[in-house]
């Protein structure tokens, strides 16, 4: 990043520290209206440094390598359909797969925030599928937590010499399994149980969510690996163009 950039980014996570980090925020894809005001302004402000940090490799991105654009609006395309197939689950949110984890392993997780951002305002306004004023909350989860995690074990499956496949599926499927493990947190901190406090509702909650969750990510660390593996059959072009088959 570039000097103005990179003030940019930091005086975006002081705004988002000093607003985020307040009384009003202690007192997947979550529903609209759910959340307090108190939380679903927390959850925005903290996800901001993220998207601007995101917004800023993607314009990079772009004038280095023009022909990541098709790979990236795939990964984004990826994303919004993915997503939408949606399973009722506990009252005020649903299970679903998220289709991050791709997008992570291929440009890393703070460009996926971005995609991430603009799938979920699609889907609360065409789709009414999370919403607007969850818009902060869900998209910590979704687009920022759990490609985060899904870079991670990725990244660490390379150093371990872990075979491409193995750490996709690992990479996808427990990066979608962790942002339902923060989409519970986040709702047992706006509903703590009266008896066990945010612990016990947070168990509650990943009880609810773990009998589809779980299945789902399987799926989704299947069908990502399978994504992957006819990107470097017909794609090979794009992907030398990122970086990633020279990963």
């Amino acid at each position: 990043m570039t000097k103005i950039q990179k003030v940019i980014w930091k005086i975006s996570i002081a705004f988002a520290v000093f607003f985020a980090v307040c009384p009003t925020a202690n007192a997947m894809h979550i529903m609209e209206g759910y959340l307090p005001a108190g939380f679903c302004v927390a959850w925005g402000v903290i996800c901001i440094p993220f998207l601007v940090r995101g917004f800023f490799n993607i314009q990079k991105m772009f004038k280095e390598n023009r022909k990541s654009i098709t790979v990236l609006a795939m990964a984004g395309a990826y994303i919004f359909v993915i997503s939408a197939l949606k399973i009722p689950s506990v009252t005020g949110s649903c299970s679903h797969m998220t289709g991050t984890g791709l997008g992570a392993i291929l440009f890393g997780p703070s460009t996926v925030s971005i995609l991430g951002i603009i799938v979920l305002i699609f889907q609360a306004i065409l789709l009414a599928h999370g919403g607007l004023t969850t818009l902060g909350s869900n998209t910590f989860s979704m687009a920022i937590a759990g490609p985060f995690v899904s870079y991670g074990i990725y990244q660490l499956c390379r150093r371990l010499k872990v075979n491409r496949p193995v750490g996709v599926f690992l990479a996808a499927s427990i990066g979608d399994l962790f942002t339902y493990c923060v989409t519970s947190f986040q709702l047992a901190l706006a509903f703590p149980s009266a008896d066990g406090g945010v612990a016990e509702s947070a168990a509650e909650f990943l009880s609810v969510f773990a009998p589809t969750q779980l299945p789902l990510a399987v799926v989704e660390g299947i069908l990502t690996v399978m994504i992957m593996m006819a990107l470097e059959n017909y794609a090979k072009p794009e992907l030398k163009a990122i970086g990633f088959i020279n990963a």
